[in-house]
């Protein structure tokens, strides 16, 4: 697999800052993961490397869990955490970036192949679960979790009848859903199961940005009821929860917030790259929080170094 090299990645960076617009930045919209920007033949290709190549890598894999690299080594405390729980680490990446090396188990899948998008975040390979994965954690490249509590989450997520979902909440109170402010459900950490993510696909609701633009939606009626809701990821399972009867297991936001590593709350965040679809983690995580530092305050020192790295490789 060819690596992104450093006098790459910043002829690309520059080239966007000239041409950033129209079809460029329709194609960074489509790699965070939303309806209103993929076209047809995208999607399509989507949905034959998920039954195709991402399914034939996680062939006879029951527990896999999704790390989306942006950081070498946030990553590789992540496949670590993931490793001990009894999960196979399954890495995706920002094609920005480039793999990251692997922990023993772990398996590599570069959901951008094919696709070509200038970035792909974690979102775009969750709308089609069902077609690659019997199910599928996941979790931010910014979060670092307890350990309990991440254990915790691991035997829950295990336990997941076919067909049900657990995702991070933040629906709002019953008196701010009264003015229409419902809120949704997040996708920092998460499982959805084959079953689930298939009823969603099926009923046009999912993980993806503007589930009104989702081409399963079913009338203009429904439509019209989800412009209620708001447009950002995840409210698509609100939605399946709520007008499709989806069962949906909500993850409280206080179990995770304090590891997750992000300007969200945080008013000294400084933004090294553009606060648009072209965001790059890889210059703003690092800058702003310091990976020894997080794992100390949060008791997961231990993952910092660990055996069974194996380098990554040009192919």
């Amino acid at each position: 697999m060819a690596q992104v090299r450093d006098h790459d990645r910043a002829s690309v960076a520059e080239g966007d800052e000239r041409t950033y617009g129209g079809e460029l930045r329709r194609r960074y919209a489509t790699g965070k993961g939303s309806w209103e920007w993929i076209n047809a033949e995208e999607l399509a290709l989507a949905r034959n490397q998920a039954r195709g190549p991402w399914a034939e890598a996680l062939s006879g894999v029951d527990y896999p869990w999704l790390c989306w690299n942006v950081d070498d080594q946030w990553c590789l405390v992540q496949q670590r955490m993931v490793r001990s729980v009894g999960w196979t680490p399954v890495v995706g990446f920002d094609p920005r970036v480039g793999p990251p090396p692997l922990v023993e188990g772990a398996i590599l899948i570069d959901f951008n192949e094919g696709l070509d998008l200038p970035t792909m975040s974690m979102m775009f390979p969750l709308e089609f679960i069902f077609l690659f994965a019997p199910r599928l954690a996941f979790w931010h490249s910014d979060l670092l979790v307890r350990e309990p509590v991440f254990r915790q989450l691991a035997d829950d997520f295990r336990g997941l009848a076919d067909g049900e979902t657990a995702a991070t909440d933040i629906r709002r109170g019953w008196w701010r859903r009264l003015i229409g402010h419902r809120g949704r459900y997040w996708e920092l950490i998460g499982c959805n199961t084959r079953g689930a993510s298939r009823a969603q696909y099926e009923s046009g609701c999912g993980w993806w940005r503007r589930p009104t633009r989702h081409p399963n939606c079913p009338d203009e009626a429904e439509r019209a009821a989800r412009r209620r809701y708001m447009h950002d990821h995840g409210v698509g399972i609100l939605i399946w929860e709520e007008r499709a009867g989806g069962t949906v297991h909500p993850i409280p936001l206080r179990w995770v917030e304090e590891g997750h590593c992000s300007r969200v709350g945080n008013k000294r965040y400084q933004s090294r790259s553009p606060r648009d679809h072209r965001r790059d983690l890889s210059k703003d995580l690092s800058f702003n929080y310091d990976l020894n530092e997080v794992a100390s305050q949060l008791g997961l020192s231990r993952f910092l170094t660990g055996p069974g790295v194996n380098e990554r490789t040009e192919t």
